[in-house]
């Protein structure tokens, strides 16, 4: 959204499985699979591009992202669009780039109210159900690869007819994979003991010390996925410098816990 650089891809969102083939072509059978199965649904898709996948959606890349939402009031406007000739629509979080997604309309007012018209709509779904970006996965290679941390998981996603998942490097460009990402104002620690005045996010198990802010206190990790962006926002509404964080232990959604913490650590 606001100061993303012209290179950056960006995410179509579609209504419907049927609009994939729009945007994409030689879609490979497992990511068939994959989309019978985890859509509508918190995952995004990097499939070969049409044409109609331009170069401002794709960053100039031969891929294009494509995601089917869960969400009622999305998957309803996408349909709406749709009803009118539309194909899907092209959006990033609505945030500044490089910084804390927001989860809530008001986070979203709050992230960009000044940059918006008055005749721009901020449309209010609720909470996010699950509170960090969808995993996506390349599907342009021969197996499919994760290329961002998600609550789709690996495991999940090797449960489909047995597929092995390649986890190693890609030279493809995606959303949230910078170094340093999802970045609040407030120094970013990681499993260090908070001093008075400094904030924390931990497990409800972990006590907080005298003098500490406590931010979160989630009682398992999808707890922890869905109150973290929200936690590092007040970080910054309390004017905090730092924030300590204790990562969750354990595959699956802990690891993309500690994927979106690692880089909000970051000082690269």
């Amino acid at each position: 959204m606001k100061d993303r650089p012209k290179n950056h891809p960006v995410i179509v969102h579609i209504g419907n499985i049927s609009e994939l083939d729009y945007w994409a072509q030689e879609i490979p059978e497992y990511a068939k699979d994959l989309s019978g199965a985890f859509w509508p649904g918190p995952m995004t898709l990097l499939l070969k591009r049409t044409s109609k996948a331009s170069d401002a959606i794709t960053g100039g890349q031969d891929v294009v992202g494509v995601r089917l939402p869960s969400h009622p009031v999305a998957l309803e406007l996408l349909n709406q669009f749709h009803r009118l000739g539309g194909h899907g629509v092209v959006a990033p979080s609505a945030n500044r780039f490089g910084g804390v997604s927001p989860t809530t309309a008001q986070a979203v007012e709050e992230e960009l109210g000044e940059y918006l018209n008055e005749d721009d709509v901020i449309l209010d779904g609720g909470e996010c159900d699950v509170g960090i970006e969808s995993t996506i996965v390349d599907c342009t290679g021969n197996v499919p690869r994760i290329l961002r941390l998600g609550a789709i998981t690996s495991e999940m996603i090797q449960s489909i007819y047995h597929l092995d998942v390649n986890e190693s490097e890609s030279g493809i460009r995606v959303s949230g994979a910078l170094a340093k990402h999802y970045s609040p104002r407030a120094r970013v620690l990681i499993d260090e003991i908070p001093k008075p005045g400094d904030g924390l996010i931990a497990l409800s198990k972990f006590e907080t010390p005298n003098g500490v802010s406590r931010l979160a206190s989630p009682v398992n990790v999808e707890e922890f996925a869905h109150q973290l962006y929200a936690a590092l926002r007040r970080a910054d509404a309390l004017q905090l410098t730092r924030v300590s964080v204790y990562l969750p232990e354990g595959e699956g959604l802990a690891s993309a816990i500690r994927d979106r913490v690692t880089r909000a650590a970051s000082e690269s």
